[in-house]
């Protein structure tokens, strides 16, 4: 494309007049001898800057084309060690104020000039105006702390510590995204008060502000020299109005406490840029919860939405729809996009808790929070617009945003940014904006929007504006079955303890949110049922506005929460014990495609891999937050017949073990820390195992299963001791692996915000709860020799290892099957097994003349168990392969296989126990005991009771 002037422009031609004039008088090479002549006259097309400085001093553009440096870009680390360089033998401060606007105005026309040349790419230019801005701002930071520590002392904490200040950058500085013409962004704070060390003490703050100030007037001040770069400091606590330095506690006091909404999207890409850097991350450290909550926090969205209102009102009144940065569809709107969802999700995903927008948005796409074509195109347009934008300041070095309005500046910028004019450039930039504007709507836009044009019948429910008996026939009208008791439902909520004290905001969210629900909810099967129990949620959640703002911002999951919530009491209370697990609704294809073992592994090493390896209280959190939200994706799944009702427990099953083998994981690191590793054991890595009993050893977990778990351990020796830690610590084995029991259960079992994680049942260990809560390895195997029950034995038969170390798991099994496959006398088995269970139904049977207990009723789920357990132990020295598997289907799958049931009996108890099984499943989604109506499965339940009369001899 053409980058010659307009013919009438004789600017250019002027221009390069003049230069080759300067040189003729230099007994110098001529720049093309040098550098490109194109690209000189591409820059000073476009640069009135750059054109100027070499004229005034054709030695800088000559050095930087001889150094090699118009044609490459610097290497990391070199453009500060060249500053340093250059300022090493600077004693004053006057020469130091000119050596950093030398330094300035030679990298300035370094940086501009490849960058109009199409040398560097816009990565390359953004990143060079940053690490230029930094090296200046450290550099001068370092010589006046020198300075002001040689007349005053240094400063110092309490202790006695010396202190630094820390320069915190914001915006663009912060991002590394620094434009050709940016003000610099600063904060400035200290950690500790105290005083200087000198004859005459200062305190730190009169020390720090003196500070900060001359170093504000350094790098701004305009001299003979130019300027550094422009400071802004109204970023800081309380603007132009606070204190210029502040300490880190009173830093943290502000924004916790008293910073508002644009002062936490502005802190998102603050970064330590000067100073004392280790200081300086213990206090981002500090500020990190202010900027991210743990929860996702879809008010930010609103947030954001204000302040582009505030912004297009200033914009309407100033008539700035040119400005490339500000304008419908300009850079602020990209910026816009990807830090909101920074902001709502940067809490519980710490992969977004990161700075440059374009790095941003690529980790939106590769998470799946942005479709990568929107991406891509918001992508492209941030570098068409940036690139625009500096071409703009490369012009005179100003600080605008805004389009050339003149015929000569629009062509000059057009040829700057490769097009012929600018009747060619105008549309390619008015796609990007139109593209940007677009996508920006789609986030922002508003979902209730419609239903704020004007009142509709749910909302006058909910303002209760019309008579009560009108009101309750438009709840009837909806579709509510008894529109009186739902009203009064409704004005009963609304007139709680609760709502009544929300603040005004969050009275605002809910007033928004409520007709959304009422609309919602009328439109499921049971939409009185439905609304009682969602005010429940809305009633344990509505202090929180961060969940109000969830569902009113995303209208799929609202509608996800009420066909669950009319569907299963069970998660509703779940929800309700935990709110968090709401985050689980905004996405229908995680929410319905519940994970198997190998995607449960990594999304816990995700969970956990973000905390401090030493905070077991957020590890015991997370842990949680893993096993409930991945409940409530069975849940959902199986509700929606998204997966089969017989593998339900396979998920369910394998969230714990995955809970387990990590529990195990944490439990042992931290005891090995303390007392080292246990000697003398059985295995290569811990020695210890933990086996599933019941219904997690038979791989049939319910919604809301206890776990039955049995502790073992392989130490080899009966004196065994631990290797200690540093020569202390030392503890014997058993006691060692007692502790690892007990860190075990207070994991699982111990009450945190987000509840409990499993109650654990330790009866079925060897001696029961008399016994110890971790055996060895040979204590197990004498007492299942010697000393077990029939009906310990039964239980074995379910038994298997979940989690531990491979070769105690491998010598447990051999134990087991060592145990059951040995011969029995049938008749005492049999008498055995039968007694068992009569006392058990005596105890437990809850079946009614109007109701049957699908597990202890006579011709239910433990009726067929025990055939199974019976059958299994009866042959299983002959067929030592029907101790393969622990579950029932698959046990009675090898009964079938030697065909040792009489006819058909064991494939009718397969098919029953799924039956009963399901209907298990979905007793527990309603929150309903396992009981069911005395005159529904009554074939089944007669089948398995002639079975039971015909193999254990007795009537069930």
């Amino acid at each position: 494309m053409t980058t010659t002037a307009a013919p009438h422009d004789d600017r250019l031609p002027r221009l390069l007049a003049a230069w080759h004039d300067r040189l003729a008088s230099l007994a110098r090479p001529v720049i093309g001898e040098a550098a490109p002549a194109a690209e000189l006259t591409r820059v000073f097309d476009a640069s009135e800057f750059v054109a100027q400085a070499c004229l005034r001093d054709p030695e800088l553009l000559l050095g930087l084309a001889e150094a090699g440096l118009l044609g490459r870009a610097r290497e990391p680390g070199e453009l500060a060690t060249a500053l340093a360089a250059d300022l090493q033998q600077l004693a004053d401060l006057e020469a130091l104020e000119r050596g950093l606007r030398r330094f300035r105005q030679r990298e300035m026309v370094r940086i501009i000039w490849r960058d109009i040349a199409g040398s560097a790419a816009l990565d390359e230019t953004l990143e060079s105006l940053t690490q230029l801005a930094d090296a200046c701002i450290r550099q001068a930071l370092e010589r006046l702390y020198e300075f002001a520590c040689s007349k005053d002392g240094v400063p110092q904490d309490a202790a006695g510590r010396p202190q630094q200040l820390v320069v915190l950058g914001m915006g663009k500085l912060g991002a590394r995204e620094l434009n050709l013409s940016s003000d610099i962004d600063l904060i400035f704070s200290f950690r500790e008060h105290g005083q200087t060390g000198g004859p005459r003490p200062m305190a730190n703050e009169a020390f720090f502000n003196r500070l900060g100030r001359q170093l504000v007037a350094v790098l701004g001040r305009q001299t003979v020299d130019g300027f550094v770069f422009r400071v802004d400091m109204r970023l800081r606590p309380f603007g132009d109005a606070g204190p210029l330095v502040m300490s880190f506690d009173a830093l943290e006091n502000y924004y916790q406490s008293q910073a508002r909404d644009w002062e936490r999207y502005a802190m998102i890409k603050a970064r330590v840029v000067a100073g004392d850097t280790a200081a300086g991350a213990a206090l981002m450290d500090m500020l990190r919860p202010f900027i991210y909550r743990r929860y996702i926090d879809f008010g930010a969205i609103e947030a954001i939405r204000s302040m582009k209102r505030l912004i297009a009102r200033e914009l309407h009144k100033k008539g700035m729809a040119a400005n490339v940065k500000l304008g419908l569809g300009g850079i602020r709107e990209i910026e816009f996009i990807g830090q909101a969802f920074q902001l709502v999700r940067g809490g519980r995903d710490t992969d977004l808790q990161i700075r440059p927008i374009q790095a941003v948005l690529e980790r939106l796409a590769v998470k799946g929070l942005l479709p990568r074509p929107v991406v891509r195109e918001l992508q492209d347009a941030y570098v068409f617009l940036r690139l625009t934008e500096n071409r703009i300041q490369a012009w005179k070095d100003e600080q605008n945003h805004k389009l050339p309005l003149d015929r000569l500046g629009r062509e000059r910028l057009a040829r700057s940014m490769g097009y012929p004019d600018w009747a060619a450039f105008e549309p390619a930039l008015e796609r990007h904006r139109a593209r940007v504007h677009q996508h920006f709507q789609q986030v922002f836009t508003s979902p209730q929007a419609e239903e704020d044009k004007g009142e509709t019948p749910f909302a006058l429910v909910w303002s209760a504006t019309e008579l009560p008996e009108r009101l309750a026939a438009r709840l009837a009208d909806a579709g509510y079955v008894d529109g009186g008791a739902t009203l009064a439902l409704v004005n009963g909520f609304r007139d709680s303890a609760a709502c009544r004290s929300l603040s005004t905001r969050g009275r605002e969210r809910l007033d928004r949110l409520m007709p959304m629900l009422l609309d919602a909810a009328a439109r499921v099967a049971d939409p009185d049922a439905t609304l009682e129990r969602l005010l429940r949620l809305l009633g344990a959640i509505v202090r929180r506005t961060a969940y109000l703002d969830l569902l009113m911002e995303n209208p799929l999951a609202l509608s996800q929460l009420v066909r669950l919530g009319g569907a299963s009491p069970w998660i509703v209370s779940q929800l309700i014990r935990q709110p968090i697990l709401l985050d689980e609704l905004l996405d229908p294809r995680r929410l319905y495609s519940p994970l198997r073992r190998a995607d449960l592994e990594s999304e816990l090493d995700v969970g956990l891999n973000q905390l401090d390896p030493d905070d077991l209280e957020q590890q015991m959190e997370r842990l949680r937050q893993f096993a409930q939200g991945n409940m409530l994706r069975v849940a959902a799944a199986d509700l929606a017949d998204m997966i089969p009702l017989r593998v339900v427990s396979d998920y369910l099953t394998e969230i714990a073990e995955v809970v387990l083998g990590r529990v195990t994981r944490i439990a042992w690191t931290h005891l090995a820390a303390r007392h080292g590793r246990p000697t003398e054991i059985l295995g290569e890595q811990t020695g210890f195992t933990v086996i599933g009993y019941g219904k997690l050893g038979g791989i049939e977990l319910g919604y809301g299963s206890d776990l039955d778990l049995v502790f073992l351990h392989g130490s080899q020796g009966a004196t065994a001791m631990t290797e200690g830690v540093d020569g202390r610590g030392q503890i014997a084995n058993d006691v060692f692996y007692a502790r690892l029991g007990q860190r075990l259960i207070h994991i699982l079992t111990t009450r945190t915000p987000a509840g409990i994680l499993y109650e654990a049942d330790m009866r079925l260990r060897p001696n029961g709860n008399a016994g110890m809560l971790v055996s060895s390895l040979a204590a197990f195997a004498h007492y299942q020799e010697h000393d077990a029950w029939t009906w310990e034995h039964q239980a074995l038969l379910r038994a298997r290892p979940v989690a531990g170390d491979p070769a105690v798991m491998a010598r447990f099994g051999a134990i087991r099957r060592a145990v059951l496959a040995r011969p029995r006398d049938p008749a005492q088995l049999r008498a055995d097994v039968v007694q068992m269970r009569a006392k058990m139904r005596e105890t437990l049977d809850r079946s009614t003349a109007t109701e049957f207990d699908l597990k202890q009723g006579r011709g239910g789920i433990a009726d067929i168990e025990f055939m199974v357990q019976y059958a299994i132990l009866r042959w299983a020295h002959q067929h030592p392969d029907l101790l393969d598997w622990t579950d029932n289907l698959r046990l009675l799958e090898g009964l079938a296989r030697h065909a040792l049931l009489a006819g058909q009996a064991a494939e009718l108890l397969a098919s029953a126990y799924q039956v009963f099984r399901a209907v298990y499943h979905r007793n527990a989604l309603r929150e309903s005991p396992g009981l069911m109506p005395e005159d529904q499965l009554v074939e089944e339940r007669q089948m398995v009771r002639d079975i039971w009369q015909l193999l254990m001899g007795e009537p069930a």
